[in-house]
């Protein structure tokens, strides 16, 4: 699918309007691939209102399979989406819907192809649930706008119950600007957001916190905002072409025009002005505009101006302050005093869960959250300062558990690697070296390369060096040669598998070639082997005979390079198949 979607996002930067998208939407490639991005996911285990997993379909003939999502595709009408509320921390709840299984592989297959378009249409500094974007390059722009334009007037907005109040009229008028004009794939998107919430009724408003396509469609909605903002200030055009903006910025601000800069991630956004009177005005208008242009208002309570040189602003977790530095005003960054106190909280958690069961598993997941939050607040100029912190906060609670440890140097090569400037008097909790709680450090946050794009040649190749030539041509072959004999899963793990072995056999190591190759279950289906990852491998088929052979003679293995590592496989692979290991002649 990937040249298609190259030539989408080349097409919709050139303004084209697409009005037969549905025909590439239910191509059997893109259903196939819809379920390659879907089966990993966490939420892929998760029940919708009929009670169905991916495991219910991923066990069909692929033929069946695609032919039966094209014909749903055909005479769409979701099913009910099941409504769960989870927690926040300030004692409310949010509610989020599930769609079911088959739901949620339709509005994948949507979002495969409505979302090159929508990238070739977006402004370049929205980050949220945009491909290879993240929280840490929206921190990196928060921090530039402040250390490098010098901008200390923050325009705080929040509103109020986005993802719960968006107009679908006007949702449905800004997808067809953006250029998709195929009324079938319309059709069906509308469908998706009056989808009838379980014990709710129909939505008549909003878009489903949990749907695979809400979080594009929510930024289709914003997109809109982010265009305004930039058009205030920062794309007016200039009478002199610049060869940088730093350039240009000096030009436009000898005029009279307000300077802003918006940097959003979702639905929380920040909008950088560089006095008080500028950010008041666009307060106002920001405040006017979202409620006349798409129907939202704003938190009062929530929504303010802060000036940073005096006060800290939130976004993501992180409080920013404007300090001084030499001659200049630097961004200085904490964990909010909200978010140091929930990691205490979920750590405290986690230790008690430990205190009663001491096993492993328990302290495996343990390590498992304080890598989570260290590689998280590591983005936080003075994450090292919060952590002691949280350290302090946690200590009385793992104190709790002097029974259940013992303190001394790190045996782990996993802790070694990650921390091993830490090796002094440490944790060890049922044979595994906790963590160090404090021993985060500051990983630099580095502003987003605009170049990088999954639907340009040379936007790929800066995120990912290409696959050896070899491998290619295997995949390749792969993709076009599917066995129609075997499962959905199985033929989409295989090739899973082969990336994975590099193209190489499981057993020798020796590099495959399409006439000698061949996909096994290490653990036959007969004797109950499933089409798991883990079960699959690729050998050569002079090895698979080796495999199955009841007795090999010297002659069988004449010509094979197989070393004591090779022969151990070997024989692990002909023990499941109920044949003698062999030795080494």
């Amino acid at each position: 699918m990937q040249e298609v979607f190259d030539q989408l996002y080349e097409n919709a930067g050139n303004n084209a309007k697409f009005t037969n998208l549905m025909q590439i939407i239910m191509s059997a490639e893109n259903i196939k691939l819809a379920y390659r991005n879907i089966k990993n996911n966490k939420g892929s285990a998760t029940k919708g209102t009929d009670g169905k997993t991916i495991r219910d379909y991923e066990r069909m003939n692929e033929e069946d399979f695609i032919y039966y999502f094209q014909s749903k595709m055909m005479n769409y009408n979701p099913k009910s989406v099941r409504r769960v509320e989870i927690p926040k921390p300030n004692g409310k709840k949010r509610p989020l819907g599930i769609p079911c299984m088959e739901d949620r592989i339709i509005q994948q297959c949507i979002k495969q192809v409505l979302e090159p378009i929508c990238e070739a249409k977006f402004y370049k500094h929205s980050y949220g649930f945009r491909p290879n974007r993240s929280t840490r390059h929206a921190v990196a722009r928060y921090a530039y706008l402040v250390n490098i334009m010098r901008l200390y007037y923050v325009v705080d907005v929040d509103i109020k119950g986005f993802f719960d109040n968006v107009n679908h009229a006007k949702l449905m008028k800004q997808l067809w600007t953006i250029g998709i004009r195929d009324k079938c794939v319309l059709s069906v998107i509308g469908k998706i957001l009056k989808s009838e919430i379980e014990g709710v009724g129909i939505a008549t408003k909003g878009v489903p916190q949990g749907g695979i396509i809400s979080p594009l469609l929510a930024n289709v909605v914003l997109n809109e905002l982010d265009w305004w903002i930039a058009n205030q200030w920062e794309n007016i055009p200039t009478r002199h072409e610049y060869k940088g903006t730093n350039h240009k910025y000096k030009a436009i601000r000898k005029t009279k025009l307000k300077e802003m800069h918006i940097v959003r991630y979702a639905d929380d956004f920040k909008i950088f002005c560089s006095n008080p009177k500028t950010a008041e005005k666009v307060l106002e208008a920001t405040k006017m505009w979202l409620k006349e242009r798409l129907g939202l208002e704003v938190s009062e309570e929530k929504t303010k101006i802060t000036y940073l040189k005096k006060n800290s602003s939130e976004f993501l977790g992180i409080k920013f302050k404007a300090v001084p530095k030499g001659k200049k005003y630097i961004a200085r960054s904490h964990i909010t005093e909200k978010n140091v106190n929930k990691v205490a909280e979920n750590l405290k958690k986690q230790i008690v869960a430990i205190q009663r069961h001491t096993v492993e598993n328990e302290v495996v997941k343990l390590n498992s959250i304080i890598l989570g939050v260290h590689n998280y607040y590591s983005m936080a100029t003075m994450c090292n300062i919060d952590f002691h912190k949280i350290n302090f906060l946690v200590k009385p609670t793992m104190n709790r558990l002097k029974k259940n440890y013992t303190r001394g140097q790190p045996t782990n090569q996993i802790y070694l690697k990650l921390y091993g400037k830490y090796t002094t008097n440490i944790y060890n909790i049922a044979g595994i070296d906790v963590f160090p709680l404090y021993g985060v450090v500051l990983k630099k946050t580095l502003s987003f390369k605009q170049e990088i794009c999954n639907y340009t040649k040379e936007g790929r190749n800066l995120i990912h060096s290409k696959l050896n030539d070899g491998l290619q041509i295997l995949m390749e072959y792969l993709l076009n040669n599917r066995d129609e004999n075997e499962t959905v899963k199985f033929n989409d793990n295989r090739i899973s598998k082969l990336a994975g072995q590099g193209g190489k056999s499981f057993i020798s190591g020796m590099k495959l070639d399409i006439e000698n190759m061949i996909c096994c279950r290490q653990l036959p289906k007969e004797k109950g082997g499933s089409d798991n990852y883990d079960n699959l491998m690729w050998i050569t088929k002079k090895e698979k005979e080796l495999i199955i052979k009841a007795e090999i003679t010297e002659q069988d293995l004449v010509g094979m390079e197989l070393d004591n590592k090779a022969i151990k496989r070997l024989n692990s692979l002909r023990l499941l198949v109920e044949n003698l290991p062999i030795q080494k002649m």
